[in-house]
């Protein structure tokens, strides 16, 4: 039996608050074993730019992941959205715990809801998906970047540097900063990112044994709505520069995965909503994508090199 295991984590206090929520179910099932959180630096972490202007992937686990893949650590716990959908051969994802809320929200100091922010007032979001979203609902505000973890970014917002932002309910909740919440965004208003409000655990492939342990911590329904969702992504060839939105429910041996696309000034979107068997989330991911593709959504990413240098002047 494994008595000591090293854990991976990014340094930032959502990364180490995440991790220890995965660590008390696993202390739970496994109270035998002693976890060592083991911080590390990323260069997301290091890289102050906004995302968008970054094309490169797994910016926030690719250093944590190499450590698993070097035997540093044993396991990695990450936020799954983080994760590329192509993952290393080499390491898989083991276990994703009981996902959280996916939905977006927003943060005001004075209250006030995103219909009742002036014109003009600065919005804050990291994503790009989050600010064609926001000027597609209002096109009068000025949407731009905001970097930093979310106290960071949550400090902007109240100390005026910023009028409101958008960020993700689940990384305010496990901060214990709900209090800051002054309106949340349904799933159909603002399409989530794909994985949004998941955790992933990740192992080497070849660590069965440790795999196993993982495993007993999964929640079925959150791996098939994330399954879902990545295949997706995956297929599409989401990204930081390329906004998609996808979120998948799952109910009663079904799965109702909503997926959304936009163009670089909003004026044009896709929306599918399509059911398919919870047994096969692979399946109905692939068949999302294909219907995306075929409505129009590559023509649609062409737009967004033009939209990413202007972005970059706001900095």
């Amino acid at each position: 039996m494994i008595k000591t295991i090293r854990v991976g984590t990014r340094g930032s206090r959502l990364a180490i608050a995440q991790t220890e929520l995965a660590l008390v179910a696993l202390r739970k099932a496994h109270p035998q074993v002693r976890f060592e959180v083991i911080p590390i630096s990323t260069k997301g972490d290091v890289d102050k730019r906004p995302l968008f202007t970054l094309d490169e992937k797994g910016i926030f686990e690719k250093e944590v992941n190499e450590a698993v893949k070097q035997g540093d650590v044993d396991f990695a716990v990450h936020s799954l959205k983080d994760i590329p959908s192509d993952l290393s051969d080499d390491l898989s994802v083991a276990c994703i715990p009981k996902r959280a809320s996916p939905n977006d929200v927003l943060v005001t100091d004075n209250g006030q809801k995103l219909k009742d922010l002036v014109p003009g007032s600065v919005v804050g979001t990291s994503s790009l998906r989050r600010a064609v979203q926001l000027t597609k609902t209002r096109p009068d505000l000025n949407v731009r970047p905001i970097r930093g973890n979310v106290e960071t970014r949550v400090k902007k917002v109240i100390s005026g540097e910023y009028d409101a932002a958008v960020l993700a309910e689940a990384g305010l909740t496990r901060l214990g900063m709900k209090d800051v919440i002054v309106q949340r965004f349904s799933i159909r208003d603002f399409v989530p990112a794909p994985g949004q409000g998941a955790i992933a655990i990740v192992c080497r492939r070849d660590h069965t044994i440790l795999a196993g342990m993982l495993q007993q911590i999964e929640d079925r329904r959150s791996r098939t709505a994330v399954l879902a969702e990545r295949v997706l992504l995956r297929k599409v060839e989401g990204g930081c520069r390329f906004p998609l939105g996808a979120v998948a429910i799952t109910n009663d041996g079904k799965i109702t995965l909503y997926a959304s696309v936009f163009s670089a000034d909003g004026q044009q979107s896709i929306h599918v909503k399509k059911i398919g068997r919870a047994s096969n989330p692979e399946e109905l991911g692939s068949t999302v994508a294909n219907m995306l593709v075929k409505q129009g959504a590559m023509d649609l990413a062409e737009g967004w090199r033009k939209a990413v240098d202007e972005w970059n002047k706001k900095l």
